[in-house]
């Protein structure tokens, strides 16, 4: 089973900055392509940090209020994050403005592992690159979000292939699979226990999966039998590992 690639959802054409990209220049960048951050490269297009808005926003945040008493800030350059927001807020150029270190993906790491890198690190988007580490496109939530619009049928196609007859060696006909937006429901009497664990766990891992309901029941209960006692064959040994 293959979950699509970053490299056939991300963007190609990438904005970007260098590192002495004016900061003017960075927001008319980002102004005229509708965009909310931008990579910073270096000479060999190796992307050393990145911006966003929020980035661009601390210094507007920053100007004083003529109607508002002046307030004192020297506690924030005390901390890290205060002196990093003071150094943005001077920032002239994309190099002083950038958040670093990047978070990047590569163009061969799965949909999967971009979603996870996504909302463990709360950002949008993220810079994709090549096997040499050089910036080749980005990719953004809403790219990610594609591989749900994958049709239901070609989603039940793909359980069938991948699940029933190459990792359990099963006929196509073996186990009846239905998929409603995304909804698989595997419905059928398997031979063991185990494999209708590995087909309901393989099955939620398909690029576009929304959910899996489990109809599927067993003849042969052989979550208590030694290794040794089960006749696993195929990719099936392999997944039971995992479960």
């Amino acid at each position: 089973m293959k979950h699509n690639k970053v490299g056939s959802v991300m963007t190609t054409e990438v904005v970007r900055a260098e590192y002495g990209t004016p900061f003017k220049e960075v927001a008319r960048l980002l102004g005229d392509h509708h965009i909310s951050g931008l990579p910073v490269v270096d000479e060999d297009e190796q992307v050393i940090g990145v911006i966003s808005e929020t980035d661009l926003l601390l210094r507007q945040a920053a100007t004083p209020d003529p109607y508002e008493p002046r307030k004192r800030s020297w506690f924030a350059g005390l901390t890290r994050a205060g002196r990093t927001r003071a150094a943005k807020v001077r920032a002239r150029t994309a190099g002083q403005l950038m958040t670093e270190p990047p978070i990047t993906v590569h163009a061969d790491d799965t949909i999967v592992e971009a979603a996870r890198i996504m909302a463990q690190n709360r950002v949008e988007r993220l810079p994709v690159l090549d096997e040499e580490n050089r910036l080749v496109g980005i990719v953004t939530r809403r790219d990610l979000l594609q591989v749900f619009l994958r049709p239901d049928a070609e989603i039940r196609a793909e359980v069938v292939d991948e699940v029933l007859v190459r990792a359990l060696w099963l006929t196509p006909r073996a186990v009846d699979v239905s998929v409603t937006e995304g909804v698989v429901t595997l419905t059928g009497q398997m031979e063991r226990k185990s494999e209708t664990e590995i087909a309901v766990s393989m099955t939620r891992q398909i690029d576009g999966v929304v959910a899996v309901v489990d109809r599927l029941t067993h003849r042969l209960d052989d979550s208590r039998l030694q290794p040794d006692e089960q006749a696993l064959h195929g990719v099936a040994d392999d997944w039971l590992r995992r479960l």
